[in-house]
């Protein structure tokens, strides 16, 4: 099964956003680094998961877990609620695309084992490219 880690990291809440994605379990491991633009840490968090599903299914990967160390994220996908009406519209989309995986997992995962995720978000904070 392909892991996929995310995470989002924002300089201020809002400010300057970027989402950290890595996937394994295949055979060459991907690591994307994606600005954002100014926007809230939960929103990038949410933006993380938007891109990661988008590649997966861009690359045929339909049998996925995704790890978050996002609460907020986690929660929304397994109740498929957004407590935040402003949430809304990403986690819709985001269950429009889940909704097209064979299989789907969402995981939380504390911070200390999503450090790759991490890093690759804080790196677009800087100006990474994905």
């Amino acid at each position: 099964m392909i892991e996929v880690y995310i995470d989002g990291a924002t300089k201020g809440n809002p400010g300057p956003s970027g989402a950290g994605i890595f996937i394994k379990g295949i055979a060459n491991p991907v690591l994307l680094s994606i600005p954002l633009g100014v926007m809230s840490n939960h929103e990038a968090e949410y933006q993380a998961l938007l891109f990661a599903l988008k590649y997966c299914l861009s690359h045929n990967y339909k049998v996925v877990s995704f790890r978050t160390d996002s609460q907020l994220v986690d929660r929304a996908i397994e109740k498929q609620f957004a407590k935040n009406k402003a949430y809304a519209p990403l986690l819709d989309e985001a269950l429009q695309l889940i909704a097209q995986f064979d299989l789907f997992f969402m995981k939380w995962i504390p911070s200390s084992q999503n450090k790759v995720a991490d890093e690759l978000a804080r790196k677009a904070l800087q100006g990474g490219e994905k």
